[in-house]
């Protein structure tokens, strides 16, 4: 059971554009392909209009990476 686990699990990249982070190869919001694996902390936005969204200039709804390297 855990190595069905293991091999359904896809690896989380975030997208160097738009922050972003996907399971995708393609990220879906931007459309850029330049995605990595090196980033690190996240950031869920559910409100585009939170004092954090303003200060990171983030205008959408979404799961965003604090750092990509």
């Amino acid at each position: 059971m855990v190595e069905e686990e293991v091999i359904n699990m896809k690896r989380l990249q975030a997208c160097r554009r738009c922050k972003r982070i996907t399971t995708e190869k393609v990220c879906p919001y931007c459309g850029s392909t330049d995605l990595t694996t090196s980033w690190k902390g996240s950031l869920i936005i559910l409100d585009p209009e939170s004092e954090i969204a303003k200060m990171l200039n983030i205008k959408e709804k979404g799961r965003y990476a604090l750092y990509v390297g």
